[in-house]
Formats: C-alpha cells, sequence, structure tokens
C-alpha cells in the first residue's frame, strides 16, 4: 500500500499527500478505524519529508476524515464510503430543442477538425505573439496594490466604474454623443448580444441583417426565434435599394449591422452608406444593433464614424463591442454602449444571469489600458496584420481563381468562387494537404454561399499564409480547372 503515490513538480507535496490519502478513504481503501503509519513511517515510505506527512495529517484531522489518539498515533475516521444502487439515465431524451438546435449549430463540435501542425485559416483570433504579458503582469500587480480587496470580491452587475468611465470616454473619442448613454459590461460580445436579445420584446421576431453575416450572432438570432431577413452586399455595404424595399414591406424589431470589418466578408461600408442605413432605420422607426467588431484595425484611409456616432442624440443605435479580437481573448470582457433607460433594464438581466463579469478582470484591463499601453500594443498589432493582410490579398491575387475577393483590412478576406463549386468539397481535399478553412454557407442567413470561404491570416505566420494559400488555388485548377 501507498506505493503508487507520485507526487508532481510544481504543486506542494503536502497537499498531494492530503489529496492521496483522502482518495483512499473515501474510495474505502482505508477503513474505518484502521491506523495509519507513523509520520516518521510514512515519510520514510513515500520519501518525504516528515513535515509534508505532519501537514497532510493535520489536514485531514481538521477536514474529520482521520482522528488521532495521544501515544498510539492517527486512525481513520467515519466517512460514509456507501453507494446508491445505481442509475443509468439516458440524457439525450431529457434534452430541450434549444439545446438541441444549439448542437446542430455547434462549429466547434461539427465543424472541420484541425490537427497540431495544419495551416489553420479558420481563426480570426488575435495572434498570441503579440500580446504585451510583461505590461499587463504590471497593470495586474498595480490594480492588485491598489485595490486587490475589492477587486477580488464581488461586483456590479453593471460594471467596474472605473472602466465603464474609461469606455464613455473612449466611445466619445470616436465621435458618440454620451450625454444620455451608459455602459453596461459584459462577458464579451457574445453575453452582450445574448441579454440585448433577451430584454427587447418581440412583436414582428424578425430581425435584418447583412448576408452574410457573424455565425455566431446567427445562432443567437435562431436560438432566441428570430426570423432572419439578409440583404446582400456591395463591395462598399449593404445593397441600399433591397435594404429599402424590404423595410417597405416588411415589419422588423432589430437590424444587425457590422459596418467595419464586416465578418465574414471583410467590408468597410461606405459613409454614405452609413448615412443611407441611417436614414432607413429612423424611418421605419427600427433600432439598430451595432457590432464594433475590428473597428480599431484600420490599416489605411479615413476614419469613418460608427452608426453611434451619426446617431447624434437620438437613442435608436445599441453599441456592442470588445476587444477580444485585438487584444486578449480570454479576458471575456465586453460591453454595450446604449440609451440610460435601456441599460438600466439590461442591467438587471444581466445581474439575473450571471451576476457581474469579473471584477479582477475589469480592473486589469481598465489598468492596462489607463496606462497608455492599448495604444502602444495597437499600433504595433496594426503594423504586423497590415503586413499579413496585404501578403494574403496579393498570394489570393496570384495564385486564387476566384471570382470576387472582399477584404478592405482586419484580420480575414472572404473568397467568393465560380458557382460550379463547392467550397466543402474543397476544403477536404485541403484538409488531406494539410490546409482548412471555414466554409463560407455557415455565414449565410438562407443557405446560400456554398461557394465561398473565409480566410483568416491573423495567427500565421507569414510563409504559411503563402504555402496555405498556394495548396488551395492548385487544388482549385486540379479538381475544377482555371489559371
Amino acid at each position: 500500500m501507498f506505493n503508487d503515490f507520485k507526487p508532481v513538480d510544481g504543486r506542494p507535496v503536502y497537499i498531494q499527500l492530503k489529496e492521496y490519502l483522502k482518495k483512499m478513504i473515501t474510495n474505502g481503501h482505508l477503513l474505518e478505524q484502521q491506523k495509519l503509519p507513523s509520520t516518521r513511517e510514512l515519510s520514510t515510505l513515500l520519501s518525504v519529508s516528515r513535515n509534508t506527512v505532519l501537514t497532510a495529517y493535520a489536514d485531514l484531522e481538521q477536514e474529520g476524515l482521520i482522528y488521532a489518539i495521544k501515544g498510539k498515533g492517527n486512525f481513520v475516521g467515519r466517512v460514509e464510503t456507501a453507494k446508491a444502487a445505481s442509475l443509468q439515465l439516458n440524457w439525450e431524451e431529457k434534452i430541450n430543442e434549444l439545446t438541441m438546435l444549439a448542437d446542430e449549430m455547434d462549429l466547434m463540435k461539427h465543424g472541420v477538425r484541425w490537427d497540431k501542425g495544419m495551416i489553420a485559416f479558420n481563426s480570426i483570433a488575435p495572434d498570441q505573439k503579440l500580446f504585451d504579458v510583461e505590461n499587463f503582469k504590471r497593470a495586474f500587480l498595480t490594480r492588485m496594490s491598489i485595490e486587490g480587496h475589492i477587486v477580488l470580491n464581488y461586483g456590479y452587475a453593471k460594471g467596474f466604474k472605473p472602466l465603464i468611465d474609461y469606455l464613455l470616454h473612449y466611445m466619445e473619442i470616436k465621435g458618440v454623443d454620451i450625454s444620455n448613454k451608459d455602459v453596461l459590461i459584459t462577458n464579451g460580445f457574445t453575453e452582450g448580444l445574448d441579454i440585448v436579445l433577451s430584454s427587447l420584446s418581440k412583436k414582428s421576431a424578425r430581425i435584418l441583417c447583412e448576408n452574410p453575416t457573424h455565425q455566431s450572432a446567427l445562432k443567437l438570432f435562431r436560438l432566441h426565434g428570430f426570423e432572419i431577413h439578409g440583404i446582400e452586399m456591395d463591395d462598399d455595404g449593404i445593397n441600399i435599394p433591397k435594404l429599402e424595399d424590404t423595410l417597405s414591406n416588411t415589419d422588423f424589431d432589430l437590424a444587425y449591422l457590422i459596418p467595419s470589418y464586416h465578418n465574414p466578408t471583410g467590408i468597410v461600408t461606405s459613409s454614405e452608406k452609413r448615412m443611407e442605413v441611417m436614414r432607413l432605420m429612423s424611418k421605419y422607426q427600427i433600432p439598430i444593433l451595432e457590432d464594433g467588431f475590428n473597428e480599431e484595425l484600420r490599416y489605411s484611409g479615413s476614419h469613418l464614424a460608427p452608426f453611434a456616432a451619426i446617431a447624434g442624440n437620438g437613442n435608436n443605435v445599441i453599441y456592442l463591442s470588445s476587444f477580444s479580437k485585438i487584444l486578449f481573448p480570454g479576458l471575456r470582457v465586453g460591453w454595450v454602449l446604449a440609451d440610460k433607460e435601456l441599460i438600466y433594464y439590461l442591467e438587471s438581466m444581466k445581474r439575473a444571469r450571471t451576476i457581474h463579469t469579473s471584477t479582477l478582470d475589469q480592473a486589469v484591463l481598465y489598468q492596462y489600458l489607463h496606462d497608455g499601453h492599448f495604444e502602444k500594443y495597437l499600433k504595433r498589432a496594426r503594423s504586423v496584420y497590415k503586413k499579413k493582410y496585404e501578403l494574403a490579398v496579393h498570394t489570393c491575387e496570384q495564385y486564387l481563381p476566384f471570382k470576387r475577393m472582399t477584404g478592405d483590412g482586419g484580420l480575414h478576406l472572404f473568397i467568393e468562387l465560380e458557382n460550379h463549386i463547392d467550397s466543402r468539397h474543397l476544403l477536404k481535399k485541403c484538409y488531406q494537404k494539410g490546409v482548412v478553412f471555414s466554409p463560407g454557407d455557415v455565414f449565410y442567413t438562407n443557405g446560400k454561399g456554398s461557394n465561398t470561404f473565409r480566410l483568416g491570416f491573423s495567427r500565421l505566420k507569414e510563409e504559411d499564409i503563402v504555402r496555405g494559400i498556394k495548396v488551395i488555388g492548385d487544388i482549385l485548377k486540379k479538381e475544377y480547372g482555371g489559371s
């Protein structure tokens, strides 16, 4: 007995020993009133210090698992180890339709799998090699020294006030009139969208968006029971005549739009079209859910004001964003900027669901932003991503026989092939050569897009971008012809 105890490095040995003995007791391998080896015996047997055994025994005694008799040693206490009759439920029969729908749309489970060593164009997450770890550590230590006892406790549903104030100022710099606006901090963009959709009434149960659009947003729309109407996009944004025609014939509860570095097309909506969209939404009294997405990743061209800025002192735009795609996605901090009255109600929905977003995460992010590190990081990230973007565009033009390519910046390109080409068939062939990408049909509201795919290049080395696009091009030419 005890010869299978194998401590691992990097964790206190006394805790490992305590957990080892506790497991033996609760599993019935050590019986009630059984005498344990003396601390000296066990330390010799396991080749650990006697103090390690003394500390482990003291903790087990405190938990009521063992007891000591003076002069006699340590003994196993009374622990209930009996097991009830086993019951095996069929959980699939107990899962509701909503969960089954979520599972069906779960690309992490049912999408293309990629293995280590593959060239993966299916991610648009930031390149972790760019992460400003040292300054983030400094921000963490600074904030902990200022108010560690506060940020480790429960926080407020609305969010960490210094971060809220920072974000209001941040949006004001973008041209947003914040005089009657407020911010709700969320666990990333997705929770913010979910809270908004959960809080607003459904009269028509219809939502309008660009087609294609963000796949995670589509999932939430369907889970919330919305009928989705997608409007196709031109190279400078949503098709205005089709948008106007749709609005004149159909009622909508909401419009969800991504005007900058649209996901998945990468298109930036022109300033003229932004004004037209705002005019139409005002005319038909439709709230806009504006996805801020990669707004900061502008490599060239003039600044374009978000819908939230164009709205002036109007209150029909709900702006959702996070720093996940450009900074630290592991923090899961996003925000909703909207009319104060709406935020008042969203706060209650947030509190009812998740109580609050991690105060520690919010506080450290605030300190990092406050200390000016974000601006420096963003300059470096823009430089790296711009180089990758320009390389991806040039390589696609050189090797891919595409029908249309869009992407004005950001972290991805969207490729449209000839109508007879199936991107999923292409993906299977590319997978065999160690290259994967995101098939475009998952982004469409109406099942179309079988001849499209998204190329995310943010996390790839420059040589892999070239090599991967060459592989896709070679297979395209071999399978479908073209030059």
